[in-house]
């Protein structure tokens, strides 16, 4: 069992950054693939980031690329999203996931193979 807590979230103007973070406890996340998603209201859950559990392969959704950055502090058990450039279309609640199971580029982007989630972090940037 995996239990997530992200935290970092806040209200920022565009251009401005936040990072946040993903505290696991458990069983160390380098025994998982850690994701980050986002949902807007009346949106679906939408796949941002991802990180291998050994932290040397990174994913990102194409509108975040040059702007968002994954990472994690095995000595902190902690997985981090460094958000620059924020813009307007950003805003949601931001959630981090792992994933036990092997994945491939397809499956990794969706929620279904995430096993465990956080309870979600609120960003909302204004323009």
């Amino acid at each position: 069992q995996v239990q997530l807590v992200e935290s970092g979230g806040g209200l920022v103007q565009a251009g401005d950054s936040l990072r946040l973070s993903c505290a696991a406890s458990g069983r160390a996340f380098n025994n998982y693939l850690m994701g980050w998603f986002r949902q807007a209201p009346g949106l679906e859950r939408e796949f941002v980031a991802a990180i291998t559990g050994n932290g040397i392969t990174t994913y990102y959704l194409d509108s975040v690329k040059g702007r968002f950055a994954i990472s994690g502090d095995n000595t902190k058990n902690t997985v981090y999203l460094q958000m620059n450039s924020l813009k307007a279309e950003d805003t949601a609640v931001y959630y981090c996931a792992a994933a036990k199971a092997a994945f491939t580029l397809s499956t990794m982007r969706g929620p279904g193979i995430y096993d465990y989630w956080g309870q979600g972090t609120q960003v909302t940037v204004s323009s």
